[in-house]
């Protein structure tokens, strides 16, 4: 689960469903965007909370919701029993977020590979067990190249697996994380690893 804010809007990614055996976070979003349909990954539902009763992005496609221009891709995930996975291209305020949802091949359809210009944060799975393996996921995430990865799907042994391969195993997980447009101009590749709730 991944939660963006900014403005007056937010964005739930992959929230955990009543059915997962994984914890649940609750809040109102604005837009609720799912990969797979898997109970670890589509439980809308927690996103509505109060006034705020999210639009739901569940498939491959363009999409423009509140100043938030959105692109699906259709890949491929081993996670569970569906092998269905969507790519998620978010531009908003001047950043374009690609979040790699349950991917779980290194090979990215030529339709994403072409749309893969300056991405300025990149969401990678590292977790196995159905996505991508966490010496490969560095492996994508240096092909990518993006300013900042954040690593998810992950588990304490994978994510220091991970750490390791990109030379930043000092990296320490932290809540939450706060950033500009103009804060990543000088990053490449740098990885941040945010604290799972």
């Amino acid at each position: 689960m991944v939660k963006i804010v900014f403005g007056d809007t937010t964005i739930g990614f992959n929230p955990i469903s009543k059915e997962s055996k994984g914890k649940q976070v609750r809040f109102g979003a604005d837009i609720a965007i799912v990969s797979t349909n898997h109970p670890d990954t589509n439980g809308v539902d927690v996103l509505t909370h109060g006034s705020k009763e999210p639009f739901v992005i569940t498939s491959p496609g363009e999409y423009e919701i509140s100043g938030v221009t959105i692109k699906g891709f259709p890949s491929q995930t081993a996670y569970g029993d569906n092998n269905m996975n969507t790519i998620y291209l978010v531009t908003l305020e001047g950043m374009t977020i690609c979040f790699l949802g349950l991917l779980s091949s290194l090979e990215l359809p030529s339709s994403v590979r072409e749309s893969l210009d300056a991405i300025d944060i990149l969401f990678i799975p590292i977790g196995g067990e159905g996505t991508i393996a966490p010496q490969n996921a560095h492996k994508l995430a240096v092909s990518i190249g993006a300013r900042l990865v954040i690593p998810i799907q992950y588990d304490a042994d994978t994510v220091k697996t991970f750490l390791k391969e990109s030379g930043n195993d000092s990296i320490r997980p932290i809540d939450k994380l706060t950033i500009k447009k103009k804060d990543l101009e000088d990053k490449d590749g740098e990885v941040v690893v945010l604290e799972v709730q």
